[in-house]
This record gives structure tokens, C-alpha cells and sequence, in this order.
């Protein structure tokens, strides 16, 4: 053992013995040989104070560092993760290595054997520690796109893994179907897609991402690989490989880094194969807290009262993809407490919450929204959220719950909030039961954000003011902004997006109108002269503000024409 070895762990063992003198407790009979191993700044406190007692380095961000910024790995990744540390730097020689357990002595010496240069510890959080990891082994931009093409003129490998549950950032996969199949998901996660589309063409197979809500081509892998893609895929779903007549579904997890991130699998038959659909569930990436989804202030409190009522139905509006659910789930994580009992019905569970009772549904036994919701009402629910009202039957038990004094949460596919109303009653639902039941009504729809890397400013026409409904003398300079597209947005122009929300509260206008006539668009003039403000308002706003494209704005806002 080196005599700086030694050193530290005379220090150590001379702390400790201080540290239990000055607490009056007789130590433990430990052999000295033993104190390394015993990592002893999870006993002795904040971790900064430590790191000042034995003159160590502390960090609580690493992202900053030479190694991490340029993915220098100097280390394998599983001995790195599994260790919990990680090299920064490299100073004449010497490494700085960030460690959660910097007094493990033998870890230090491994890190020794495998770098051949010495070694200087510093204590990191192990949150730092995780998130740099991550960064580091991430893979490089177009990794994808060059190991493909890299593979264009080798012989495929036909062996298959079975193995489920591992790091997308390992790479000791020798097959090139999986590491393909690795590179393609880590890079969908890294881009912040949502969805990934494997889609057979004659000529090829090909892989697009949906990023921000619109596809974007990606890959296309040779031929020659596409049946060993979807059986990989379809292996690790837990998939009948020999079924390829009929659709099937499943689920995948895996872990990134430190992530969870699970996918929703839908497979297809189509003309020249079996075409898959990969649905990513990054709980990483989603933000619970009715103040984190984009709502402006009047409306959030609005809102808030809403979901805090005792009783009544409470709907969010939409197309598919447009944050319905999120909006739901944070709805509930507001309301959750100790007091609540808070039960859900939902098809598929996409996020398991905390101090929640989540049902999915399965209709292989009969479990439907209906009859899930019955037994639901025999366990004493205070909330009750159905992940989707699809019929008369699911309409009717969720009305006599709100009747007999639950709060009911759920979704409807309508264009704007009052087709909700005109919704039910087409289902065959009386509007006096609606106006004695529904509460509120929120539409909302997903816009992307400009690229902040590209944002230009221009002089919009008059016939696209028009459109916007909006004055000329509401802008800012008479400009408005877009995208031009670059590397950081993929060339779309779009990089993020942000919730516009449509809120129509059930007023008594509201309920005399329906009560009138359940028209949509009379319901909306009543609404609109009660002081809702409509998506498209909203979402010219965020473009006033420079944050969207007035061409976004009309995209997603197409069909909630406004009086």
C-alpha cells in the first residue's frame, strides 16, 4: 500500500476518533484494514463539510469539464456507472476523478490499474455524478446514421438476444442488428422524440421520428436487416415472433444512464411487412405541476378551482398527442394528499403516480372504462379519473358519479371545449344531466417553440395578421419571428413546445344555451361573450410574444375557427 495510502487512512481513522470523543461514544472495534471500505462520508454529514475536513475538491456540477463536454471515456461505462465515479480532467498526468466514495481506497487503486496514470480524487453529489455519466457516454450526433451506413456491405449477424432490461448506453452488444437497434433508440430518446415509426417500403426499410409532434425521416436501414429489426423488436416486447397476420402489442423497458424509460409497442401488418410503432415513455422527461404545463395565470387559477371542487366532471379536450393525459396526471399530483382517495381507469397506465390506485384497462377479460368504473365506485374514490369517455355507458356511470358526489377527470377528442358538450349529447347523454354535472371544460393543444438558435424576425402580411386575428399595432416593431432551421432543431425551425389552452367554465349562460340548444357553435358564442379566450387567441399571443410561428399557430389551431 503506497504511503499516500496510508496517510489517508491515518487521517481518517484520527478524524473518527475525534469525531466519537467529542460525541462521548466509545468506538467500535475495527481493524484498521477495514476503514476504507466503510465509505464514511454517508456517516459523517454534508458531504461539503467533507470535503473541507479532508481538503478535497467538491462539485455539485460537472457538465463543464473537458471529459464530460467531449465524451472522453477513459473508463468503461458499466465499470463507471457501477463505481459511481468518473473522470474529469487530465493535468500533467494526473487524473481528476469525481467519486460519491472517495475514501474507498481499492476502487482508487482499480482506477490506477486501468487508467496507468495517477489518480486525484474530489467528492461529487451523486446527482452531478449520474447526470454527467450520462453525458458523457451519450453517443455522438449521426452515431445512427454511420453505423448503418457502416453495415451496408456486411454480412448480417442472424443471432438474437433475448436478454431484456439493459443500458441503451452499454456497448458490449456484438450483434449488429441490436447495436443498431441500440444506437437508432438512444439516438429517438436523445433528440426528444416521441414516437418511432419502422415502417417496410418495397425498396428498403424506413425509420422516421416524431419530434415536437411532427415526423421527421431519420434512417434507412439495408434490406437485408429488416426482418431481424422487427423480430428484435418484437422479442424484446414480448412478442409472438411467429405471428405475422395479425396486430399484436406490448411494452419495453430499459434504462439510459440512470433513466427509466419505458415504450408502448404497436406492430401492424402492412403491404411489405410488419410495421412498428414504438411509443416512447420518458418519465424523465415529464414535468407533474399544473404551473409547469404553460398556463397563463388567470387561467391556471381558474383551473385550479376546478380541480378542487368535491364534485362534478371536469373534461380536457384534443386531439391525440396533445397533452391531455399530462394535463390530467398534473391535475391529480395537485390535489394528491393523505386525505384523498384518488382512483384511475386508463388505456394504457402510461405513468405510475404515487399515492394513486391506477387501473388499466384489458379488454382480453372484459375490463373496460364501464366496467372498470363500476367497481371503482364500491372502493370509496373522493376522485375519479377515466382515461377516456368512448361511449354512452362510460358518459352515464361517470355522470351519476359526479351526481352522488365525486370529482370526475377525463378526456374527450373534440376540436374546441364547447363540442364537448355537443359530444355527450350526441352520445345520447340529456343535456339537463350535463348542466347539473359538468363543471369545466379545457381545450389544449401542443405548438412548437422557435429555435432559439435561428430565430429571425420578418414583416408579416396583412392576410396573416388577418389569420392570427391580431393588430398590427400588437407587435412589437410591427415584426413577428420564425425559424430558418439549423443543426440544433434538425432544419425544422422548431426546437420545444408549449401548451395553448382553451378554458370554458360552465356558467349559467352556458347551461341555459344547452339546456336551449346543445349547438357547438352557439355554445361557443356563449362562451366566447362570457369571456373565454380561444386556442388560436392564445396561441397568437405566444407568437406576439416571439415564442411560436404564426404558420404553428394556424396549423395546430386549424378547424377551432373563432366568432
Amino acid at each position: 500500500m503506497s504511503k499516500v495510502q496510508n496517510s489517508r487512512i491515518r487521517e481518517f481513522i484520527g478524524d473518527l476518533v475525534q469525531a466519537i470523543k467529542s460525541t462521548g461514544k466509545t468506538a467500535p472495534a475495527t481493524p484498521a484494514a477495514a476503514a476504507p471500505k466503510a465509505h464514511p462520508q454517508k456517516n459523517m454529514g454534508d458531504p461539503e463539510e467533507i470535503a473541507r475536513r479532508f481538503n478535497l475538491p467538491y462539485f455539485t456540477d460537472l457538465s463543464e469539464f473537458p471529459f464530460v463536454k467531449e465524451k472522453i471515456a477513459k473508463l468503461p461505462y458499466a465499470f463507471a456507472k457501477s463505481r459511481l465515479l468518473l473522470p474529469l480532467e487530465e493535468n500533467e498526468g494526473v487524473l481528476l476523478v469525481a467519486m460519491v466514495h472517495p475514501f474507498d481506497l481499492e476502487i482508487l487503486e482499480e482506477v490506477r490499474c486501468l487508467t496507468r496514470k495517477e489518480v486525484r480524487e474530489a467528492l461529487a453529489s451523486k446527482a452531478a455524478l449520474d447526470e454527467a455519466i450520462e453525458l458523457c457516454y451519450h453517443q455522438k450526433e449521426n452515431e445512427a446514421s454511420e453505423y448503418i451506413a457502416s453495415l451496408q456491405h456486411d454480412t448480417p449477424d442472424v443471432s438474437i438476444d433475448q436478454e431484456d432490461g439493459y443500458d441503451l448506453l452499454e456497448k458490449s452488444a456484438e450483434s449488429p442488428v441490436i447495436r443498431m437497434l441500440n444506437v437508432m433508440l438512444a439516438e429517438a430518446i436523445q433528440q426528444g422524440a416521441s414516437d418511432i415509426h419502422f415502417e417496410p417500403m418495397e425498396n428498403g426499410l424506413g425509420v422516421r421520428y416524431r419530434i415536437d409532434g411532427v415526423l421527421q425521416e431519420r434512417h434507412a436501414p439495408p434490406k437485408e436487416f429488416q426482418s431481424q429489426l422487427i423480430t428484435r423488436i418484437k422479442v424484446m416486447a414480448r412478442l409472438d415472433i411467429a405471428e405475422h397476420r395479425l396486430p399484436q402489442d406490448g411494452r419495453i423497458k430499459l434504462t439510459m444512464g440512470g433513466r427509466q424509460i419505458d415504450f408502448r409497442v404497436s406492430t401492424v401488418p402492412v403491404v411489405f411487412g410488419e410495421r412498428i410503432v414504438l411509443r416512447i415513455l420518458d418519465k424523465g422527461n415529464v414535468l407533474l405541476g399544473l404551473n409547469k404545463i404553460g398556463m397563463r395565470p388567470p387561467m391556471l387559477s381558474a383551473f385550479s378551482k376546478l380541480v378542487t371542487l368535491s364534485e362534478g366532471i371536469v373534461l380536457v379536450t384534443g386531439p391525440t398527442g396533445s397533452g391531455k393525459t399530462t394535463t390530467l396526471y398534473s391535475a391529480l399530483s395537485e390535489i394528491n394528499n393523505s386525505e384523498m382517495n384518488i382512483m384511475t381507469i386508463e388505456d394504457p397506465v402510461e405513468f405510475k403516480l404515487q399515492g394513486m390506485a391506477q387501473i388499466g384497462v384489458n379488454h382480453k377479460i372484459n375490463l373496460s372504462f364501464a366496467t372498470g368504473l363500476r367497481h371503482i365506485l364500491r372502493q370509496d374514490p373522493d376522485v375519479i379519473m377515466i382515461g377516456e369517455i368512448r361511449d354512452k355507458e362510460t358518459a352515464e356511470i361517470a355522470i351519476q358519479s359526479s351526481l352522488t358526489g365525486h370529482l370526475v377527470l377525463s378526456t374527450l377528442h373534440t376540436n374546441d371545449a364547447p363540442s364537448a358538450l355537443t359530444r355527450l349529447v350526441d352520445m345520447g347523454i340529456e343535456p339537463y344531466l350535463l348542466t347539473s354535472s359538468v363543471v369545466g371544460v379545457l381545450a389544449q393543444r401542443l405548438v412548437r417553440l422557435i429555435c432559439p438558435f435561428c430565430r429571425v424576425s420578418y414583416t408579416p402580411s396583412d392576410q396573416e395578421l388577418k389569420e392570427l386575428g391580431i393588430a398590427r399595432e400588437a407587435l412589437a416593431d410591427g415584426k413577428l419571428c420564425k425559424g430558418q432551421g439549423c443543426s440544433h432543431c434538425f432544419g425544422s425551425g422548431f426546437k420545444g413546445r408549449h401548451g395553448i389552452y382553451e378554458l370554458m367554465p360552465v356558467t349559467s349562460a352556458i347551461k341555459r344555451q344547452l339546456l336551449q340548444s346543445p349547438d357547438a357553435l352557439e355554445l361557443q358564442r356563449a362562451a366566447l361573450a362570457g369571456g373565454m379566450t380561444g386556442l388560436r387567441q392564445e396561441g397568437a399571443l405566444l407568437a406576439i410574444q416571439g415564442l411560436t410561428a404564426s404558420s404553428e399557430v394556424l396549423r395546430v389551431t386549424r378547424g377551432c375557427d373563432e366568432m
